[in-house]
């Protein structure tokens, strides 16, 4: 558990604890499995918080769109100085992104958001809805997404020491990077799982 802390492989755990490889990926699969089950699903947000899609993985480079094929889209929340919440979704329509904001954003908040059409809905909501151009720039004063975006950059940052993820297990490696950003310390994500995984036992 100590490894999984330090972000290290489960090949890594394996050679360093010795034991078999897929002893290490099996006990981590189950931590993260672990750590999917114990995210709060009642979370919710409200004041200040920035809302963005994303695509994970894939062979294609590209942005969104057209250069996303093989790519897993993602969605996430953010509530400035706060928590992040991020799940895979099936694309990046309007009808699928505003449900999940009006479920998880409490009314009158300030929602931040770039110029994708799919959030014009929340033009004529009951948040209020700001929006950031990323074709003339990427921030004008408070209005930005930057601590979304900064989040994407950590996860994939993980994500990537593991050269590709299946995209079966995506969204508990998706959870586990919320989880790590929403609790830093790594002597109280020690403990987390130590009390988890006790309690699974």
């Amino acid at each position: 558990m100590e490894l999984f802390v330090a972000g290290a492989t489960a090949r890594t755990a394996a050679a360093i604890v010795g034991v078999n490889k897929n002893t290490a990926q099996l006990f981590f699969h189950r931590v993260r499995e672990v750590i999917a089950e114990k995210q709060d699903s009642t979370l919710v947000f409200e004041g200040e918080v920035e809302a963005d899609e994303s695509y994970f993985g894939g062979k294609r480079k590209g942005k969104r769109g057209r250069g996303a094929a093989g790519k897993v889209p993602v969605f996430g929340l953010l509530k400035r100085g706060g928590k992040v919440f991020a799940e895979t979704i099936s694309d990046v329509k309007g009808k699928t992104l505003v449900p999940i904001i009006k479920e998880k954003v409490v009314p009158d908040s300030i929602v931040y958001t770039y110029s994708l059409p799919s959030y014009n809905a929340l033009d004529v909501s009951e948040f209020k809805h700001m929006r950031i151009n990323h074709s003339k720039l990427f921030a004008e004063k408070h209005n930005h997404i930057n601590g979304i975006e900064n989040f994407w950059n950590q996860a994939k940052r993980h994500m990537r020491k593991f050269n590709g993820v299946p995209k079966k297990n995506f969204r508990l490696f998706l959870k586990e990077c919320e989880w790590r950003f929403n609790f830093p310390s790594p002597k109280q994500q020690l403990d987390m799982l130590i009390k988890w995984i006790e309690a699974n036992k």
